[in-house]
């Protein structure tokens, strides 16, 4: 039977299978397996699965899948792929790669990894929230106490519901904590759950909380830990300058049958 060696990297909780496929190993069309490799039951377990390819133009190309196979833009999980991409000798220190929805930046400073996030625009005010796309679509709603909130329950209605129903959505419930700290508990579109921490997320709610007297350089208090956004806000209500800051860590490594 053959076999693939895989890393298994988290980012504030939100953790991912990384391959290597260079030499293309993977089959990037075979959403099956990449859905039975994310199942906590009978694979390895995910919250999304990223492959490390080729690209004639940048450092790498990302492929992120959501353990439902479907692709996205993955904040945490391209902050994985950039720690990834050092340790098997592609990067040193920055980096510019392809994503889901274009070239990204980033660098490693330490133990952070700081993600340059496209500029976002057209923020649309709802009747009790907020869509923001921040590569991954969100739905941001503040609420007063995330503790003990009902993420999982309350973010199914609005991720199936009403004006989401076809495509879906993220869902993103923000505690603001002070004029520079906001506490956010995220319902992930394709994990179908709550994880820990959300890249997009996070950076769909500093932006949201900008418009709730919260600063433009934010502290994220995420279930997994801590994250930082920050951006600048033009007069047009256009963001900027985009920053997605936290760490990114390899837990272990293996060789799955396939």
């Amino acid at each position: 039977m053959p076999t693939i060696p895989f890393h298994k990297y988290q980012a504030t909780g939100n953790d991912f299978i990384l391959i290597d496929n260079r030499a293309g190993i993977f089959d990037a069309n075979n959403l099956e397996l990449v859905k039975k490799l994310c199942n906590r039951k009978f694979g390895i377990g995910s919250d999304g699965l990223i492959l490390i390819e080729n690209d004639d133009t940048t450092d790498f190309n990302m492929i992120f899948y959501n353990p439902d196979g479907s692709k996205s833009l993955c904040g945490n999980g391209s902050r994985c792929a950039v720690n990834f991409a050092k340790s098997i000798g592609i990067i040193s220190s920055e980096t510019t790669f392809i994503a889901f929805d274009g070239a990204h930046h980033a660098s490693i400073k330490g133990e952070i990894v700081h993600l340059d996030m496209h500029d976002v625009q057209n923020v649309r005010h709802m009747a009790d929230g907020m869509f923001i796309d921040t590569g991954s679509p969100h739905y941001t709603q503040f609420v007063a106490k995330v503790d003990g909130f009902d993420v999982v329950e309350e973010g199914r209605k609005i991720r199936y519901g009403g004006l989401f129903h076809q495509e879906g959505v993220n869902v993103n419930f923000i505690q603001v904590l002070n004029e520079n700290e906001i506490f956010v508990r995220t319902y992930e579109r394709g994990v179908e759950d709550e994880t820990l921490s959300c890249g997009t997320g996070v950076t769909a709610s500093a932006i949201a909380a900008g418009f709730n007297n919260v600063g433009t350089n934010v502290k994220i208090h995420t279930l997994g830990g801590v994250l930082g956004v920050k951006y600048l806000k033009g007069e047009d209500n256009n963001f900027t300058n985009v920053v997605l800051s936290g760490p990114a860590k390899m837990v272990f490594e293996g060789v799955v049958e396939i």
